[in-house]
């Protein structure tokens, strides 16, 4: 079993590059920790605004503004508030591309840090050799010297072994957290695609409507302009 102190004076000896090991660790576990809340309440977020918008056969702009009022932070909410704020004096199709836009904007905050974790799944086990080989150095040291004790010798062993097993341990962890990560990253992004898809369906009624409220005010001015005509050609004739 090591002890405590066996793994203090490893440390020491490694040049530092043991406790670089330890604070890689911490920030892995600090980022997986903020990362599995965060998109955890994204998720959550995302599936309430799913559940909002299936119960709908149009966006009910009165209804989404109040809902925005208790979640106006959310990506699932910015994406929405490009909805209600969208003139529908616009084509469809670029109402589907502004939904677009928002959802590339939302992107970055989705999978903010993970680059972090990334990194130190790679950075942890060169980390790891680099102690291995200065484990090794002073281990030769050691036997450099014709009454070297046999525990200096080991000793170095140790250091270089210590180093090698922190490396892998603390790689392995951080892409086991990285890859759940991923995974709740793209489930997230799924749910956005989702209410995109959703508001553009949505919104086509609004655009129907209108289009038909256009169409019948081009209707009925010629209707207009024929009825005043005759009446002006009846009038002519009566004098």
């Amino acid at each position: 079993m090591i002890s405590v102190q066996t793994i203090t004076d490893a440390a020491q000896k490694s040049g530092g590059i043991l406790y670089i090991m330890a604070l890689l660790l911490l920030v892995a576990l600090a980022v997986a920790i903020e990362r599995f809340w965060a998109l955890g309440r994204m998720q959550g977020q995302c599936m309430r605004w799913v559940r909002e918008l299936k119960g709908h056969s149009h966006v009910d702009t009165a209804l989404l503004h109040e809902r925005l009022q208790g979640d106006a932070n959310s990506p699932a909410a910015h994406v929405v508030a490009v909805a209600l704020n969208h003139d529908l004096g616009d084509p469809l199709e670029h109402f589907g591309d502004r939904l677009e836009e928002a959802v590339m904007d939302q992107a970055p905050q989705v999978d903010r840090g993970l680059w972090m974790l990334d990194t130190i799944v790679t950075l942890a086990p060169l980390l790891g050799l680099l102690g291995t080989i200065v484990g090794m150095f002073n281990t030769f040291q050691a036997l450099s010297h014709p009454a070297a004790a046999t525990q200096a010798v080991t000793g170095g062993v140790g250091e270089a072994l210590l180093a090698t097993a922190a490396g892998l341990f603390i790689a392995v962890l951080g892409l086991v957290a990285f890859n759940a990560l991923q995974q709740r990253v793209r489930l997230v992004m799924h749910q956005l695609e989702r209410i995109k898809l959703m508001l553009s369906n949505r919104m086509y009624p609004h655009y129907r409507n209108t289009q038909q409220a256009a169409s019948d005010a081009r209707d009925g001015a010629p209707r207009r302009a024929g009825a005043s005509t005759t009446s002006g050609a009846a009038s002519q004739l009566l004098q």
